[in-house]
């Protein structure tokens, strides 16, 4: 069984933001993307480390920052769903 799941809209969260570093650097946006395997593997094996953000999603989801981004996630869900990696500059993330 998987760790997680990424929902189509973190799936293209995750490749936007692949391709945004690897205009600049390649071997940057590869980095940066093994980096964000191991929270996202971190956060399946402990869904509870995140914070609610009541102030931008229902207590429901829970939130775990990444460099600028926040990685909106479902703690009681398994294997852990994985909503959005939201760019926290933008307005309230559309998580369907």
């Amino acid at each position: 069984m998987e760790a997680y799941v990424l929902s189509l809209l973190a799936q293209k969260d995750r490749e936007q933001i692949f391709c945004k570093i690897a205009e600049d650097d390649v071997e940057t946006a590869m980095r940066v993307d093994g980096e964000l395997e191991k929270v996202l593997l971190r956060l399946a094996e402990h869904p509870n480390i995140g914070h609610r953000r009541t102030d931008l999603l229902p207590s429901r989801f829970r939130v775990w920052p990444f460099y600028s981004y926040l990685v909106i996630y479902k703690p009681k869900t398994l294997p852990l769903e994985i909503v959005r990696i939201w760019h926290a500059a933008q307005r309230h993330p559309r998580l369907i």
